[in-house]
């Protein structure tokens, strides 16, 4: 009896033609990164009011016919350790980068460097936002994916993709990226 509505569901989806694709993502970075910003502007939320992340959020956003559950996970450096047990059954990492603060540029390399390790995220997809490029001290995307050795990776496909999760701009670019690479390997 408990089985009938789930498989009427099916069926009524499929007859419609909407099965939904569901994605896990994990967005990970840097303490004032941009992440929870941009988590915000993927959710059609406002952006004008954040607080630092102080553990995680999770979020499911529809996006190009997917639903994609996104964790937030803080970024300061006493919880980064935690990040690896969020990792499980990942289909894609998204990793936000504060592209004006280059004092932190090796440190983001290293975490990111660390993460492209984990047995958990072998051959996961990688979007890269280089956040922040609103402000004028922001360097290229170019710069930044030449800076983490980003051509190095060559166990998974990776997209850097410049934005500003304030003003919205290439946010949709790497929407795209993601339905565009993550649907054909699902």
């Amino acid at each position: 009896m408990g089985e009938a509505p789930k498989g009427l569901l099916s069926v009524m989806q499929k007859l419609k033609g909407s099965t939904e694709l569901e994605l896990r993502i994990v967005l990970l970075g840097l303490d004032n990164a941009g992440k929870t910003t941009l988590l915000k502007c993927l959710a059609s939320e406002d952006v004008s009011t954040i607080t630092p992340t102080q553990g995680f959020n999770i979020k499911s956003v529809a996006s190009h016919g997917m639903k994609l559950n996104v964790w937030d996970i803080g970024g300061q450096r006493k919880i980064r350790p935690f990040w690896k047990k969020y990792l499980e059954n990942t289909d894609l990492l998204v990793y936000v980068i504060d592209s004006t603060d280059k004092k932190r540029f090796e440190e983001t390399g290293l975490e990111l460097s660390e993460l492209i390790d984990e047995e958990n995220l072998a051959g996961v997809p990688i979007l890269i936002f280089a956040n922040k490029q609103d402000l004028g001290t922001a360097s290229p995307a170019s710069e930044i994916a030449e800076g983490l050795n980003l051509h190095t990776y060559r166990d998974r496909v990776w997209q850097i993709q410049a934005c500003s999760a304030v003003t919205g701009e290439g946010v949709q670019d790497g929407m795209n990226w993601i339905c565009n690479n993550l649907v054909k390997k699902k």
